[in-house]
């Protein structure tokens, strides 16, 4: 059983990894459905400001998406302004957000 949450571990770590790699990545956090933060890239100010905040953006979405179709659930909700772009991914058991600066990588 170590085992296997050892390589969960490392799976999550090279999961995180890669996806901290793209240009204009800011930050990632993963949560439980609760909104308790699991993992962060981010300060623990930034960290609990954003869980807060985007916790419950998920939940109402999620209610939206299933009061519209009771059949259907939502799979990514992505919010983006001028300067910053939030992409949430809710699973059954954790909701992953990644914050990004957009304009990295443009050509001015």
């Amino acid at each position: 059983m170590a085992a296997a949450a050892t390589n969960s571990a490392s799976e999550v770590e090279e999961t995180l990894a890669r996806i901290r790699s793209h240009n204009g990545v800011e930050g990632v956090i993963i949560m439980n459905r609760e909104g308790a933060t699991l993992q962060t890239t981010l300060s623990e100010e930034q960290t609990a400001e954003h869980a807060a905040m985007l916790s419950q953006l998920t939940s109402r979405a999620s209610n939206l998406v299933r009061d519209l179709d009771p059949t259907d659930e939502l799979s990514m909700l992505r919010v983006r302004s001028r300067n910053r772009e939030i992409m949430i991914a809710p699973d059954k058991e954790f909701i992953l957000i990644v914050i990004q600066n957009p304009h990295i990588g443009e050509s001015s």
